[in-house]
């Protein structure tokens, strides 16, 4: 396993367990038969809905001598309702109770977007909240009191783009440590890592296989599949693996971690040993041309009549 090295000596394990759609009922047998397997970077949300059960799966491996808390590298993320500064305390310390632990190796804020306190999911531009309102940089400074309280270890951000990292940087005087975004070989993001690398930002990339199983209500008819790619398919079959150890590989290969979500043991166990798949020079620059600036998950849910979101605005592209 790589692992990705923070000044303070902590170190996030390269490849982790996402658990977007993992429902409950059987997301923490996933999550036991992960550290079972040897999983020691998990990334969760309140959002999921799930962290309840995860944390009684921590809390029972951790009771059993599964695993120590030093050990575990767990992320979790403030929803976009919660942007407001008298929010963010109480968000943290909901999931730090659910997920049965003292602190967060990882905080981030999961979207630059502002939503009322009482809406999850807005239906209308009304229910949103403008970032002139609320700004970015108000809710950083309070995401850097809860690493100053030690309740986080680190803090990022998700779903950021260089202009708004630059400018919570700039207002605060802080940068994230991370940045996680989509992130897959139709959508490699090339700017954004150089930029990060160069201030020492890490990049975590979800959707590393393309996401076929989110909502259909996002997915696009006729869009580019990964597992269709003939050069994924043909390095995968040079290197005697599947195409999405190949995938996985290639993400961990470039000094990124990634978290690919599943609930099966035998795909749990493939996807851990992608970490220790090493693509040569030659192999990576074949990966490097298969960029096509494709998002599967585009950010247009955000961008409702009436609200200040587009975009354009959101990807500041």
């Amino acid at each position: 396993m790589k692992y990705l090295a923070f000044d303070n000596g902590d170190k996030m394990p390269a490849l982790g367990l996402g658990t977007w759609k993992s429902a409950k009922g059987e997301v923490y047998a996933a999550v036991r038969s992960a550290l079972e397997i040897g999983y020691r970077h998990f990334d969760c949300a309140l959002l999921y809905g799930n962290e309840k059960e995860i944390g009684q799966a921590f809390a029972d491996a951790l009771k059993e001598g599964i695993v120590k808390r030093e050990e575990l590298w767990v992320t979790s993320k403030l929803w976009n309702n919660s942007h407001e500064k008298q929010y963010v305390l109480p968000s943290i310390q909901i999931s730090l109770a659910d997920l049965q632990l003292d602190y967060l190796d990882l905080y981030l804020i999961h979207w630059p977007i502002a939503l009322k306190h009482d809406v999850t999911f807005p239906q209308k531009g009304e229910e949103m909240l403008s970032l002139t309102d609320v700004p970015l940089s108000e809710t950083w400074t309070e995401m850097v009191h809860l690493k100053e309280r030690g309740l986080a270890r680190h803090i990022g951000v998700s779903n950021f783009s260089i202009k708004k990292i630059t400018d919570v940087t700039q207002k605060t005087g802080v940068a994230p440590e991370v940045n996680q975004l989509e992130l897959h070989p139709f959508l490699q993001q090339h700017e954004m890592l150089d930029f990060c690398q160069s201030k020492g930002i890490y990049l975590t990339g979800f959707c590393p296989l393309g996401s076929a199983d989110r909502p259909a209500n996002r997915i696009v008819e006729g869009e580019p599949k990964l597992f269709e790619n003939q050069t994924i398919r043909e390095l995968a079959i040079a290197k005697g693996c599947t195409p999405a150890q190949i995938m996985l590989a290639w993400a961990v290969c470039r000094g990124t971690s990634v978290i690919p979500k599943s609930v099966h043991a035998h795909r749990l166990t493939e996807n851990l040993a992608a970490a220790d798949i090493e693509l040569s020079a030659q192999e990576m620059e074949a990966m490097r041309g298969l960029d096509l600036h494709y998002r599967y998950i585009k950010g247009n849910f955000w961008c409702l009549p009436g609200s200040d979101y587009t975009l354009e605005n959101l990807w500041d592209e």
